[in-house]
């Protein structure tokens, strides 16, 4: 039977940049995903913030153009609040691109991954897969997602704050206007959340999200009748059909307590890293799986559980006590009437300059602390 230092379940950008963080340290790493392609499945609208593109190494031909102006719509639609920042706040990249360059700089690492292959449970450190021969992990990396099946088996914390969320792409036929993010604060389509139309000239992404216990339709009706009339979508932006079609859950109760154990660790939305009060998750999974990379290293080179201690859920959820409380706001505005309330407050000086702070700010997930390397030899394999 195989035995690979690190397996990584799931070939997201959390999973695939862990591997290679990890194959760069000369483990053995197998990446599994049961999708046969990585351009199928896509659950993220793909919008990149500026601080990750100011702190990762991002391909940038695989980005589209930088987006400045945020408008925020009440119910009726009516007198947005328009913000303007003087710099690129967001770019909206191509994520199947992406991930197919993420998988070839792991694979350049040395890191092996298998698609098609689905991983189906674990037992005294053999891992089952189907589609492939079982391995022996000496590590498991749980990147599965916001309902991950590595937590469960692992004994980990579980998302139980999800929103889910969908997403109509395709080109955009405004090359010439300026690149736009249009935000509709509506309960009635996107409750607990809000409903997109980003416009960057090159395509559009126009989806809604909110918490599935609050819709009195599916998700996707939701977005039928939010795309009938979105701000943002003119009479060139409407095809005959839509290129792509996304969705899925997005955990939105902050990063888990218990991430790790001497079996294995989370990362990415298995670990609940998105952002509470935005739901973006680009960010916090590029950052986490830094740290993730690190410990996993370090705890196998040393073979000390106390490694494990600092990857410690309960640390990063002390950073995001502000973000959970406006997710709790968020939450509670539950009619158009008090949606419409929201914005108007929005208007305000103090309103939009701390709806600036929000969206415009440098706070996008908390810096992670790398943890000092332990001096202990490496353990025999």
């Amino acid at each position: 039977m195989e035995t690979v230092d690190v397996l990584v379940v799931g070939a997201g950008l959390a999973g695939l940049h862990t591997a290679r963080l990890l194959a760069e340290r000369d483990l053995r790493v197998l990446v599994v995903d049961r999708r046969r392609s990585l351009a199928a499945g896509v659950r993220t609208t793909g919008i990149f913030v500026r601080r990750t593109l100011d702190d990762f190494d991002l391909p940038g031909h695989l980005l589209g153009p930088g987006v400045r102006d945020v408008l925020l719509y009440p119910p009726s639609r009516r007198d947005p609040v328009h913000l303007t920042s003087d710099r690129d706040e967001y770019r909206v990249a191509d994520m199947p691109a992406v991930y197919d360059h993420a998988r070839r700089a792991a694979e350049t690492a040395g890191a092996r991954v298998l698609l098609g292959v689905r991983y189906t449970g674990i037992t005294a450190g053999i891992a089952h897969l189907d589609g492939a021969e079982a391995v022996r992990a000496r590590f498991v990396v749980g990147a599965d997602g916001a309902r991950s099946a590595v937590a469960r088996d692992l004994g980990l914390d579980v998302n139980r704050r999800l929103l889910v969320g969908a997403e109509i792409i395709h080109p955009s036929g405004s090359a010439t206007s300026v690149p736009a993010f249009h935000c509709v604060l509506d309960p009635r389509v996107a409750p607990g959340y809000l409903g997109w139309v980003i416009d960057d000239g090159h395509h559009v992404h126009a989806g809604v999200a909110g918490y599935p216990s609050a819709m009195r339709s599916g998700v996707r009706h939701l977005l039928s009748a939010f795309t009938s009339d979105a701000p943002g979508l003119s009479a060139l932006h409407r095809p005959a059909g839509p290129v792509e079609r996304r969705g899925g859950p997005i955990p939105v109760g902050g990063v888990l307590r218990r991430l790790a154990c001497p079996s294995g660790l989370l990362v990415g939305d298995a670990a609940g890293a998105v952002s509470p009060l935005t739901a973006g998750g680009l960010d916090p999974c590029l950052r986490l799986s830094e740290l993730a990379a690190t410990v996993t290293a370090d705890y196998l080179r040393t073979g000390d559980d106390h490694v494990l201690s600092a990857y410690d859920g309960n640390a990063l959820r002390s950073r995001f006590r502000g973000r959970l409380a406006l997710r709790r706001a968020l939450a509670s505005v539950t009619s158009p009437a008090a949606a419409e309330a929201a914005v108007a407050l929005l208007r305000t000086r103090p309103g939009r300059s701390a709806a600036a702070r929000i969206l415009f700010g440098d706070r996008s997930f908390p810096d992670v602390p790398s943890p000092s390397p332990s001096p202990s030899p490496s353990p025999v394999r």
